[in-house]
């Protein structure tokens, strides 16, 4: 099946004595074994975001199933998709909102005290206070989904994705700058960047945001 990964086919293995790849290495790695299920994952996130009212669920799916791969679990796409899709959709639904009220709500702040700053220096008090805001939930959110596939709760999650945003705001950065950064980008070069959307613009930031929040999470 399309979607449906076979591990009882013979492969190259992993010798038993072979250290564990970190860095480029390690990320060369994943996707060199999961090329092809993040080109499936990706058309599958699409598709189930056709509804729009299951966009939540569908982000907080393939956050589930990327957040396997960054850990070399194995990944059967249909079950594992499926199963975060239907079963967890409160879950989804909760962290979708918590992250984007926030962050659409102070970037039109951002944009409306910066547009009148000039002539009202002292709207630059609410304009870096929505900055602050904006950027901590930036940095929050890349941090928030991966907690959110331990069994922490919900509140333990957003709390944690605070400290780690702003404790640890490098990785957070590099992660980032993978998930929105690629996003607007590709955004702002459609219809240029439209086979590059369909076939992986969503699955592979979304792979790399939590490879590069990895090692922090692991600590916690």
């Amino acid at each position: 099946m399309f979607f449906r990964k076979d591990y009882a086919k013979p492969g190259p293995g992993v010798e038993r004595d072979e250290p564990e790849k970190t860095g480029v290495a390690r990320l060369a790695e994943i996707f060199s074994i999961e090329c092809v299920t993040l080109v499936k994952l990706n058309l599958l996130f699409l598709l189930s975001c056709l509804p729009v009212v299951t966009i939540p669920a569908a982000v907080f799916a393939m956050n589930r199933v990327t957040r396997r791969m960054v850990l070399d679990q194995p990944v059967t796409l249909l079950y594992h998709y499926k199963t975060a899709f239907r079963k967890e959709w409160r879950r989804a639904y909760a962290a979708f909102f918590t992250v984007a009220v926030p962050l659409v709500l102070s970037a039109c702040g951002v944009w409306f005290y910066l547009s009148r700053a000039m002539a009202q220096p002292v709207l630059l008090l609410p304009f870096m206070l929505c900055s602050t805001v904006l950027l901590l939930t930036l940095l929050a959110s890349t941090y928030f989904y991966g907690l959110l596939t331990t069994e922490r709760s919900f509140r333990e999650c957003l709390r944690l994705s605070l400290l780690l945003g702003a404790g640890r705001p490098l990785r957070g950065a590099l992660a980032t700058l993978a998930v929105y950064g690629s996003l607007v980008f590709a955004l702002l070069e459609f219809p240029i960047s439209g086979i590059y959307l369909l076939l992986m613009g969503f699955s592979v930031p979304c792979l790399l945001g939590g490879f590069f929040v990895r090692t922090e999470l692991k600590r916690i």
